[in-house]
């Protein structure tokens, strides 16, 4: 999984507006040794909104070339020693984003996830397997 997700690097993020609508956006994704995923989003932004008064997400990764990662997760707002390891994360695979991630222009998000389904659809019988989280 972690190798799939520093292939691809980007993917929707589903959060859960305040009626309970899903709200989606494409974004770029970065990935913890742990397996976490991080990414950023502007503060002001209903993505944040969102997940400060409800963490549940869903993540779908790939696509494009009959793979995919669908996920589902907790995200939160890490601090102190957690975002400095996941924005190290976020920053190793975009380094273009240091100055708005280091000068506070967004913030750094990260999901735990609980539950994922790989899937390849490539070939003549496709491959689909659940991956397991402690």
């Amino acid at each position: 999984m972690i190798g799939y997700v520093r292939g691809v690097r980007a993917g929707v993020v589903s959060t859960l507006g305040p009626d309970g609508a899903p709200q989606a956006a494409y974004l770029t994704l970065a990935v913890t040794d742990r397996g976490e995923l991080v990414f950023d989003a502007k503060p002001d932004s209903r993505k944040v909104a969102n997940l400060r008064r409800d963490g549940r997400v869903a993540v779908v990764i790939g696509g494009t070339d009959g793979t995919t990662l669908q996920a589902e997760g907790i995200a939160d707002f890490p601090t102190d020693d957690e975002l400095e390891r996941c924005a190290a994360a976020y920053l190793t695979t975009f380094p273009e984003f240091t100055e708005s991630v280091r000068g506070g222009g967004v913030v750094v998000l990260r999901v735990t996830l609980h539950w994922a389904r790989y899937g390849d659809f490539r070939g003549e019988t496709p491959e689909i397997r659940e991956i397991r989280f402690s």
